[in-house]
């Protein structure tokens, strides 16, 4: 109470904090650096026969797959994405161990769009995350789309799960993309995440940032998986900066 007393007689005060914790938020855009709300729009997810469903439809049947699990292309380290940034393997591999806990309590949910904040609103709740493992450099796993009773006996549309599950089932791609909080930095000429990133969550969204990075039937996915190695074995952008801090450091 002394303190929003004291807030009461000094509004400029009150104004700058509020401005300073907007700050705190703010997305950071492709090509910026700084601090802020990370958000990579990484994969499709779409389902290998649409047609089936859709005969099944025809034929009067209404067959709901429960759960409605798909598999997904998650994100990749060391890979410049659409927005120009590289997830060092480092500090994508420490915040997927950190998520696994989260997997494990079933508590690794997304929502449908982006939202522009750091925390996660459960009416919006489209997915839970169900499995995640590295393929080289490629996070790959398994979520299950969040579907009501109503839809799956009568497809009648009511939860944000239910919305993703009637787009997929018509055989339209959707993206997963990821949301955290951390720094970006500017390091020879690439922009670089920062060791602070804190993974928040993968939401559903219309359109992908990380090449290659699709949601499907496994042998579907296996084309967009990446190994640490190249084919003419040159070293990767981390190892350069190592190699250039050693460099210094001697």
């Amino acid at each position: 109470m002394l303190i929003y007393k004291y807030l009461e007689k000094d509004k400029y005060l009150l104004i700058k904090i509020i401005t300073m914790k907007k700050a705190e938020l703010e997305i950071i855009k492709e090509g910026k650096t700084g601090h802020g709300i990370l958000i990579e729009q990484d994969g499709y997810m779409f389902i290998k026969n649409p047609q089936v469903i859709k005969e099944s439809l025809e034929a009067g049947e209404w067959n709901v797959p429960y759960p409605f699990v798909v598999d997904a292309v998650f994100q990749k380290f060391g890979v410049k994405n659409a927005n120009g940034r590289i997830y060092p393997e480092e500090v994508l591999k420490k915040q997927v161990e950190l998520y696994q806990e989260k997997i494990n309590d079933r508590r690794a949910m997304g929502e449908l769009n982006h939202p522009a904040e750091s925390t996660i609103d459960l009416g919006r709740i489209a997915i839970n995350i169900i499995e995640l493992h590295w393929e080289g450099r490629t996070l790959v796993g398994k979520l299950e789309i969040n579907t009501s009773y109503g839809f799956r006996k009568y497809g009648i549309v009511t939860t944000r799960g239910d919305e993703m599950a009637n787009l997929l089932m018509n055989g339209l791609k959707i993206g997963v993309s990821s949301r955290g909080v951390g720094s970006v930095e500017q390091k020879l000429g690439q922009y670089i995440v920062g060791d602070d990133f804190e993974l928040i969550c993968w939401d559903v969204v219309s359109d992908p940032s990380t090449p290659g990075a699709f949601i499907g039937q496994p042998e579907e996915l296996q084309q967009y998986v990446e190994t640490n190695t190249t084919t003419n074995d040159k070293p990767s952008l981390n190892e350069k900066i190592s190699r250039i801090k050693n460099i210094l450091n001697s």
